[in-house]
């Protein structure tokens, strides 16, 4: 499956070295005094524009946290994470969820779609948080479905759809409002690997056809061999970068 070659996302002039998002000495931890548990340890990640990016490792080595503080869904212990030259860190959260609803798209593992609204409805409803003016809503909604391969089926339901019709569903969501960036926590987990290696085609076509930046979290060695660049964490900490 390839992605329609008239999608753009507008992206600033040099895109292929500019930083879309950069994470310096990242720290996080959970609870308190004898209780606390640090899930990150000094992590520092530099994601350029353009890009797709996996993050790998074993359950627990820190990947989902990671995705969480770079999509501006927490906060962390210590350390600074800026996105698109805006220092996150220190952003009201009113201002945070701004850039996430407008500049980010997220997708998860267990797809996250409203089971009774249809697709189209589901890619909708986030045009109207991100706040897509009512005219342009219904274009941009069957725009992306269309680029997923999904226009036929916009009508349909979750569950009137297969797993990997829901993924791309999510993946029309999340690329709807034209994002600068996409960050993808184990988005093919719940598929079978013939499903899950058309998704992550979608991402490279994406990438390779917009100039988004789009980074996952997975444990899938199949995925290594279509991504950019792999980030491998252990027990909270980047062991390798390539």
């Amino acid at each position: 499956m390839t992605v329609s070659g008239n999608y753009s996302i507008s992206t600033d002039a040099g895109a292929e070295t500019k930083e879309i998002i950069r994470a310096n000495g990242i720290k996080r931890v959970f609870g308190r005094g004898s209780g606390a548990v640090t899930v990150l340890k000094g992590v520092d990640i530099h994601l350029p524009a353009g890009k797709l990016v996996a993050f790998k490792g074993r359950s627990g080595s820190g990947k989902t946290t990671l995705i969480n503080l770079l999509s501006a869904l927490d906060r962390p212990t210590e350390g600074t994470i800026t996105f698109d030259g805006r220092n996150l860190t220190t952003m009201s959260n009113k201002d945070r969820d701004a850039v996430r609803r407008k500049e980010m798209g997220l997708i998860f593992q267990s797809f996250a779609l409203i089971p009774l609204m249809s697709a189209y409805e589901n890619v909708e409803f986030v045009l109207r948080i991100a706040g897509v003016p009512s005219h342009e809503r219904k274009a941009a909604a069957i725009q992306a479905l269309d680029h997923v391969g999904l226009k036929p089926r916009m009508h349909h339901r979750p569950f009137e759809m297969s797993g990997g019709e829901q993924q791309r569903t999510a993946i029309a969501r999340a690329i709807a409002h034209k994002p600068k960036l996409i960050l993808a926590d184990e988005p093919t987990a719940e598929l079978d690997s013939r499903t899950g290696l058309h998704i992550i085609k979608v991402f490279r076509d994406l990438v390779e056809q917009s100039g988004i930046t789009i980074a996952l979290t997975t444990h899938d060695p199949a995925i290594m061999e279509i991504v950019d660049e792999v980030y491998e964490l252990e027990d909270g900490q980047i062991v390798s970068h390539n």
